[in-house]
C-alpha cells in the first residue's frame, strides 16, 4: 500500500534479503550454511523470538565493510519508498558488529551514506537510532554509547531490542541516563514477549518517548489508560507478531481493539525480510484481515508522523500530515 507513513520500528539488519545476503557472501568470501536463496528461504519458519534472533545474527556475518551497509540501506530505501514510506527512523546494532571486529565507524559511515542521501533519491527522510542488546551487559551498553560519540551528529535516538524475557529495561538505567543527558530521543521494545510491567519500567527508569512493539499492555486496563492518557505511541509490527508466534493468526490481531480503546498505534516492519513484508505489505495484510477501514488506515499513517522525532522539522511533517489526508485509496479487488 502506498499510503504515506513513516516507519518508526524497522531493524537495518532484518532488510537483509537472501539474494543480498549470499551476494555479499560472495564478496567477501563468507560461506553461508544454505545451499541457495530458496534453502535460506526455509529457515524463516521461527518457533519464537530466539529463534529468530539465531539465524538473524548468524547472517550478519556477510556485512562487513561500508560497502556492505551502504548496499543494505539503499536497498531497503528503494523497497520501503516503492510502499509510501516518506519518513523512516532506522534502527542498528551496532554490538552485533563489534563483536566480530567490525568498527562503529564502519558501519555508521556505511549506512549514512544513503541516508544521508535518501530525500534526494528515494523522497524518504531518515533518523538513525542505534540499538543496544538487551541480553548483553550493561557495561557493553555504556562502551558503546562511548564508541558512538564521534557520529552523535548522525545519530538521533538510542533503543534497545533482542531477546526480551529476563532482561527487564531497568538493567539498562545508567545508559540511558547517560544518552539523555547528551540530547539523545530514547525508545525501547518492550511487551513484545516480555511482560506488561516491562512497558511500565521502560517509562519510569529508562524515560522513554515510544515503546517498540508495546503489544502485551493489553494486558493491563490501567496501563492502557496510561498509554492512552499520555499518548505514548506504539511502533507495533503485525506480520512479525504473526511470524514470532506472540499472536497466533493475524485475524486474532488486537489492532482494531487497541485503535478503538484510544491507542496512538503505528503499523511497521520490523525485520521484513524475515516476516514477510515491509510497510506497505503489513498495512495491506490489516486492511485484509482485520478489515481496517479506510479512515482507520488513515489514523496508523496520521499517527506514525505524529509519533515520529520530526520536532526539528515541524513544516516537513506537516507535509507529510497533509499528503496522508490527500491520498486517495485504490479499489480493492473484488
Amino acid at each position: 500500500m502506498s499510503l504515506p507513513k513513516a516507519e518508526l520500528h524497522l531493524h537495518i539488519e532484518g532488510t537483509l534479503e537472501p539474494e543480498l545476503a549470499f551476494a555479499l557472501a560472495g564478496r567477501n568470501g563468507v560461506q553461508l550454511p544454505f545451499a541457495d536463496e530458496d534453502a535460506l528461504r526455509e529457515a524463516y519458519r521461527f518457533e519464537d523470538l530466539q529463534s529468530f534472533l539465531d539465524l538473524y545474527y548468524a547472517l550478519m556475518a556477510v556485512l562487513r565493510t561500508e560497502r556492505d551497509f551502504e548496499d543494505l540501506a539503499d536497498a531497503y530505501l528503494a523497497r520501503a519508498a516503492a510502499q509510501g514510506v516518506r519518513h523512516a527512523e532506522i534502527f542498528f546494532d551496532p554490538q552485533a558488529h563489534l563483536a566480530r571486529g567490525v568498527s562503529m565507524g564502519t558501519v555508521v559511515e556505511g549506512l549514512w551514506r544513503p541516508l544521508g542521501s535518501s530525500e534526494a533519491r528515494h523522497g524518504v527522510s531518515t533518523r538513525l537510532i542505534m540499538c543496544f542488546l538487551r541480553d548483553e551487559s550493561a557495561e557493553s551498553a555504556l562502551e558503546t554509547l562511548d564508541a558512538a560519540k564521534p557520529y552523535l551528529d548522525r545519530i538521533t535516538g538510542i533503543g534497545l531490542d533482542s531477546a526480551e524475557v529476563g532482561h527487564p529495561p531497568a538493567k539498562f538505567r545508567e545508559v540511558y541516563e547517560a544518552a539523555a543527558a547528551l540530547g539523545l530521543r530514547r525508545v525501547a521494545h518492550a511487551g513484545e514477549e516480555g511482560p506488561p510491567q516491562y512497558i511500565t519500567e521502560a517509562l519510569d527508569v529508562l524515560g522513554v518517548e515510544r515503546v517498540d512493539h508495546g503489544l502485551r499492555c493489553v494486558e493491563d486496563p490501567a496501563l492502557v489508560e496510561r498509554l492512552v492518557r499520555e499518548r505514548v505511541p506504539l511502533t507495533l509490527c503485525p506480520l512479525s507478531n504473526v511470524r514470532l508466534r506472540t499472536v497466533d493468526v493475524l485475524a486474532e490481531h488486537p489492532l482494531p481493539a487497541m485503535l478503538d480503546a484510544g491507542l496512538l498505534c503505528t503499523v511497521n516492519s520490523d525485520d521484513p525480510a524475515y516476516f514477510g513484508g515491509y510497510a506497505g505489505d503489513n498495512f495491506d495484510a490489516v486492511r485484509r484481515t482485520l478489515g481496517l477501514s479506510e479512515e482507520r488506515l488513515r489514523e496508523l499513517a496520521r499517527n506514525s508522523f505524529l509519533a515520529s522525532f520530526l520536532e526539528d522539522d515541524e513544516e516537513r511533517r506537516a507535509r507529510y500530515l497533509a499528503e496522508v489526508e490527500a491520498y486517495v485509496f485504490p479499489a480493492q479487488a473484488g
